[in-house]
């Protein structure tokens, strides 16, 4: 805030799941990313509350075949980030293949291929812990869909390489004996002072709380106590993060909110251990249950930070599409290029049998929103000659909406068009004949608070124009909505091979009016 206070959220972006650490002068933090890809991104910051993407882990996600195209609500969930012995480890699940594990000295990369830990269906949010005597041991939790059980962590001893499982497993805390508890997950594993320590969120994503236990054997039996909740602030579900050290000895914990169509932003409370041994996060107003802050004084960091956030905007310009880009399955580099059209963005109409539904689509290039209010515009050029071509600017959830260009036969138009959950696509505005063969426009869509989203378009250098009724964002399965571009025309369209691409000039984010 520029007076040594800081606002919350700190990353008002879907960086759901967030676990970090620090190492040396830096914090490191990693984020699930469900049928994103490339899939786990990290993240690095000089004092908790600016930070930067550095790389991912996952270039692609595994089984590869199995997300060539998008799996909504499977991939990658909540992971746990570790630095043991010189190196950072991810340990993440897959609910429907297991327990994996990635290693690297750099986080910024390269990551290790991917190791199955504990193969199987049902596993989830995996946290390694590495004792004082050299044992090591993995938690997890369950998740119902698969397993057809939850609400309880399971405890494994592992080998201290980290690759395999070295018996069946106990459950530690079984939340079903536990007065009002639900969907215990989420699990994160330390030692301090002598203690156990489980961090762990119950209640469920949108309304849950963060609880902490406590056991002086790490096979328990453990004690509890809920340190966070959403009390009378307006922060819903405060619950699933990291708890973390500066240098300096401050304890901070990172945890998400669960903001819909924005998904899962993360905040940062102050954390202190108070004289009873119990930890308590945020504004404790004397009972040991924080509550979030909204503002607070910054942690005492090693080294200055500048004012940063994750990157969004990219005029194209780099060898290289900017990190924060994924696509909806893992991506073939024949989709895209920087080199075709130079500074602009070539993405090649791939044909497919569902182009008429874009939540269908893996070519869909997207980003988080970045704020609760913005807006994005883009410049599309269309050289089409198959029928049905199109491509443009998109806001992509369970519900989608799109603003660009179509070749509809004869002539390219202007199009508006937007999808309701489940059901297909329709036109949301007449469409606007604009050439035969080629044709060029400039895109815009304004978010407003709600993800309220209007689309606007500028065909003649004239100024924008509002195409149709606002359209209400959603959120897709398990991450929030995305703002993106995609190119693409039917299977069975005239051949003539992915050669045809649309231009995109740049992609620019701005703060909304």
């Amino acid at each position: 805030m520029g007076d040594g206070r800081y606002q919350n959220p700190v990353l008002n972006a879907d960086w759901s799941d967030p676990d970090a650490i620090r190492v040396g002068a830096y914090f490191y933090l990693v984020a699930s990313t469900f049928n994103r890809a490339p899939g786990l991104p990290i993240l690095r910051s000089a004092d908790l509350v600016n930070w930067s993407i550095i790389g991912h882990a996952l270039t692609e996600l595994e089984p590869k075949d199995h997300f060539s195209r998008p799996r909504h609500g499977e991939g990658v969930w909540a992971p746990a980030l570790r630095h043991h012995d010189g190196k950072f480890w991810i340990f993440y699940p897959d609910p429907d293949f297991g327990i994996f594990m990635v290693t690297a000295t750099d986080p910024r990369g390269p990551w290790s291929k991917p190791h199955p830990v504990k193969p199987g269906k049902g596993f989830i949010d995996p946290c390694p812990l590495w004792d004082d005597d050299g044992q090591a041991y993995l938690i997890h939790a369950w998740a119902k869909s698969r397993s057809g059980i939850n609400n309880r962590l399971t405890l494994h001893r592992m080998s201290p390489d980290g690759r395999d499982l070295l018996d069946e497993g106990r459950i530690v805390i079984n939340g079903d004996d536990l007065p009002g508890y639900t969907t215990l997950e989420g699990p994160k594993l330390h030692k301090r002072d002598g203690w156990y320590w489980i961090f762990a969120p119950a209640g469920g994503v949108t309304n849950g709380w963060q609880s902490a236990f406590r056991s002086r054997t790490i096979d328990g039996p453990y004690e509890d106590r809920i340190v966070l909740a959403q009390g009378d602030t307006p922060v819903n579900g405060p619950h699933q993060g990291a708890w973390v050290s500066t240098a300096g000895g401050e304890d901070w914990f990172l945890h998400f909110q669960d903001r819909g169509p924005y998904g899962r932003v993360v905040h940062l409370q102050p954390m202190r251990w108070r004289a009873d041994g119990w930890p308590v996060m945020g504004a404790d107003d004397g009972s040991g249950r924080g509550t979030p802050v909204a503002v607070h004084t910054k942690p005492r960091a090693c080294a200055r930070a500048r004012v940063t956030a994750p990157a969004t905007g990219d005029e194209f310009t780099s060898a290289e599409l900017g990190k924060q880009w994924s696509w909806q399955a893992n991506a073939d580099p024949a989709w895209w290029s920087l080199r075709r059209f130079p500074s602009r963005l070539a993405l090649v109409c791939r044909p497919s049998p569902v182009t008429h539904d874009l939540r269908l689509l893996p070519n869909v290039l997207g980003q988080r929103l970045p704020a609760e209010s913005f807006v994005a515009t883009t410049s599309v050029t269309l050289s089409a000659r198959h029928a049905e071509a199109r491509a443009g600017l998109v806001m992509l959830g369970e519900s989608y909406a799109w603003a660009g260009l179509r070749h509809d036969g004869d002539r390219i138009v202007l199009a508006y068009r937007t999808a309701a959950k489940d059901a297909a696509e329709v036109d949301a505005a007449r469409p606007v004949p604009l050439g035969r063969g080629r044709a060029a426009v400039r895109l815009r869509v304004s978010v407003s608070p709600g993800a309220v989203c209007q689309f606007a378009a500028d065909v003649d250098g004239h100024g924008f124009t509002p195409l149709g009724a606002p359209f209400q964002a959603t959120a897709g399965k398990w991450i929030g909505a995305t703002v993106g571009l995609f190119a693409t025309r039917p299977e069975t369209s005239a051949t003539g091979g992915p050669t045809e691409a649309a231009e995109f000039d740049w992609f620019r984010v701005g703060p909304g009016s």
